[in-house]
């Protein structure tokens, strides 16, 4: 019993991990469908200091329970990503009604600053997360990840990867408009 033991459990266990892989590969799964727990529920309790050399002040979890929708966005400048979407939000932030709050994510604040001065500042509001403890607190698996807060600061919407005019238009601004009634 103990010899056929040992033959199949090789067998087995690439069996399973085999289907697990194929299970992956399935065309119709999308990677940046990671469910969040934190949908739904209250901001985490944080307070981020600002961003030196920004020219804006930093935000807590209490500025985000002021009756206004905020898109906050978790981005850094050592961030390629991040880049690619930042005219995205430039656009955003230019629109009546939409307000922008930036979570710069383990990042050396010069380099945030730069980065800021170089391609513009579209946040309200930025806080530095050095140790990205806040970061973890919300979820964030990585940068960029924006997420649309209601006005009673709950998370109602988690974006991984970069913004495309694709998911703006048709999950970012008509959420928006749903949560500002």
């Amino acid at each position: 019993m103990g010899r056929k033991l040992i033959f199949f459990l090789p067998i087995l266990v690439f069996l399973v991990l085999g289907g697990y892989f194929f299970w992956g590969l399935d065309p119709d799964r999308n990677p940046a469908d990671i469910p969040s727990v934190m949908i739904d529920k209250e901001v985490p309790v944080f307070d981020l200091a600002r961003l030196d050399g920004s020219g804006v002040i930093g935000f807590d979890n209490e500025d985000l329970k002021q009756g206004t929708v905020t898109l906050v966005n978790a981005f850094a400048s050592w961030c390629l990503p991040c880049l690619a979407e930042h005219p995205i939000l430039t656009e955003l932030a230019k629109r009546n009604g939409i307000r922008l709050y930036g979570i710069n994510y383990k990042d050396k604040p010069e380099d945030a600053a730069r980065w800021l001065r170089e391609h513009g500042n579209p946040y309200a509001r930025i806080g530095a997360d050095r140790s990205g403890r806040v970061s973890i607190d919300w979820g964030v698996y990585g940068v960029p990840e924006t997420y649309i807060v209601d006005g009673e600061g709950r998370i109602r919407y988690r974006h991984i990867g970069p913004l495309d005019q694709a998911a703006t238009d048709e999950i970012i601004l008509p959420l928006i408009n749903e949560l500002k009634q």
